[in-house]
């Protein structure tokens, strides 16, 4: 088993700059803190390297997932016995994106959806938050059917031309293949009705919606090959590795993965 490593603030800085991140850039990180070693100041330290590369001007953005909101049939709740699913559909919280907490998204996207000055948009259990220039641009209107689509938050990065940061986690992380999911054509591409909890005029209320069906099982094979085109860069860190990546260039190149791979 590989040592433990010791990961302080300034290291993370110098990754950040060495990997390219910087000044303006809209970047969407995917993070991993356990993967990095032992982190002097925790996900504090990771958000704080972050928000300071990009500044003000820039803008983070991060996954911040509630997908235990969704109606227990649907499979979320693997672990719990079939018996308690009517209790549980009657007791699961309404999604409230002030205190709703992220289902394995990480200690760093856990702290940033808190973060003073961060936006959380009102998906209730696909949501994304964001800091700085553009965070009320990518986290408005999150429609209920349009998860990752053009019209999301992902859609939304992909228009600002933004980066994809991947510190510590591998492409089965990487939220951004699911837009290449919703562009791509595919002989398996279908929809499914999805249901979650939300506050509807003040009442807690269960609701349905149409949305696309994803799961994800090719995306290591699709980073795999992306990786080939040398378009993504590598820098260590403690334990892990960062990898960075223009957004668009690996949507475009996963559109065309997808139709002439996936079934």
């Amino acid at each position: 088993m590989e040592k433990w490593k010791l990961v302080t603030p300034d290291d993370i800085k110098i990754a950040l700059k060495d990997i390219g991140v910087q000044k303006g850039q809209a970047v969407m990180a995917h993070t991993s803190l356990s993967s990095l070693g032992y982190v002097c100041g925790g996900a504090q330290s990771v958000i704080e390297a972050l928000i300071g590369s990009v500044g003000d001007e820039g803008t983070v953005m991060m996954p911040t997932q509630s997908w235990k909101n969704l109606d227990p049939a649907a499979g979320v709740y693997w672990q719990e016995p079939e018996e308690w699913w009517p209790v549980i559909r009657e007791y699961i919280p309404a999604y409230d994106k002030r205190i709703t907490p992220t289902n394995t998204m990480g200690a760093v996207s856990e702290m940033f959806r808190q973060w003073p000055g961060t936006l959380r948009s009102d998906h209730p259990a696909r949501s994304v938050a964001a800091w700085g220039r553009y965070a009320q641009y990518l986290t408005e209107k999150h429609d209920l059917s349009d998860i990752f689509g053009d019209s999301s938050p992902i859609g939304r990065l992909y228009e600002l031309d933004g980066y994809v940061l991947l510190v510590g986690v591998g492409y089965d992380k990487n939220t951004s293949l699911h837009l290449a999911d919703v562009r791509a054509e595919y002989p398996g591409k279908h929809t499914v009705m999805e249901s979650s909890v939300i506050q509807l005029d003040g009442q807690r209320t269960w609701k349905s919606y149409e949305t696309l069906a994803v799961d994800g099982e090719d995306f290591r094979a699709i980073g795999e090959a992306f990786e080939q085109t040398g378009k993504v860069r590598h820098v260590s860190l403690g334990n892990g590795i960062l990898s960075m990546m223009s957004q668009r260039e690996l949507v475009d190149f996963a559109v065309e993965w997808i139709g002439e791979n996936r079934k």
